[in-house]
């Protein structure tokens, strides 16, 4: 029998904590983040002020508001649905093709730019920039402004409607695009150029795969949003369902006017559904 061997321990020492003085009083922010605080709150109600005092409100009108939408709900009632088949079906339809040509035509400008605005991806920093600008200056510009500039070029109808989309969805789909792609993980894309890979190849192999489930979420997104767009260029010419909507608003043609007011509001919940499903189903 062997006599165990007992290791004294030494006792935990704790260590000391820090002691306030008893007059001491927790404050959550320091003077200067307190004066950096106020100083932000006055500019935003100077900013507050300020506007108001340029937008010119009438009190007279706000009075009168409630007034004046009762009455001219009162003048839409009731709705007109007979108007539906002869007008407005096919001014639903022409911005659905509106929409959907626009942003198909839109990933075809698009994907340039979303790869030479990757810097991952295009080495090349004028190209960078270059290609950053061109994004920028197409989310910059309405597409109401781009339908009107269409309009002088092409003359009224979708044509000018559909490169109104297409032009304002160029900012966001290579934005999107070239964002998705300085995110992706580089082992992929290095395993590929160590074995020797091309560039088209490096794209096709290595980032695509990657890409495509953002990319597809992307495009339905977008066109999601230029149903929406696409319902409105008719107030200046550009085709679909705001024409008819324009036509009636000048004929004060109130009961036609709910008719299109509640077919457009159907036809953004229709591809809000059908957008959301997809996505579910399918990405």
């Amino acid at each position: 029998m062997s006599d165990s061997t007992s290791v004294p321990t030494s006792p935990t020492i704790a260590a000391p904590r820090a002691t306030l003085p008893a007059d001491h009083v927790w404050q959550r922010h320091t003077l200067t983040q307190k004066l950096l605080r106020f100083t932000v709150w006055l500019l935003i109600a100077l900013a507050v002020v300020q506007s108001m005092r340029y937008i010119e409100i009438i009190p007279e009108f706000l009075y009168d508001a409630p007034d004046q939408m009762s009455d001219m709900l009162g003048r839409m009632w009731p709705i007109d649905w007979a108007y539906y088949a002869s007008d407005v079906q096919a001014g639903l339809i022409e911005t659905l093709h509106i929409a959907t040509l626009g942003t198909l035509l839109s990933i075809v400008l698009a994907i340039p730019f979303g790869l030479m605005v990757a810097s991952n991806l295009t080495k090349n920093r004028a190209l960078n920039v270059f290609a950053r600008i061109v994004l920028v200056a197409s989310r910059s510009v309405n597409s109401l402004v781009w339908a009107l500039l269409f309009l002088a070029i092409f003359g009224p109808g979708p044509v000018a409607g559909t490169l109104a989309i297409a032009f304002r969805s160029i900012g966001f789909v290579g934005k999107m695009v070239g964002e998705t792609i300085e995110q992706m993980p580089r082992g992929p894309i290095e395993a590929l150029q160590a074995s020797g890979a091309g560039k088209f190849s490096e794209i096709w192999y290595g980032y695509w795969p990657q890409l495509r489930p953002a990319f597809m979420s992307i495009i339905l997104l977008r066109w999601d949003i230029n149903v929406r767009e696409s319902a409105v260029l008719g107030i200046v010419g550009a085709g679909g369902v705001g024409m008819v909507l324009d036509t009636a608003l000048n004929l004060f043609q109130w009961p036609r006017v709910a008719t299109v007011l509640v077919s457009i509001f159907a036809i953004v919940i229709v591809t809000e559904v059908a957008v959301t499903q997809i996505r579910k189903r399918v990405l």
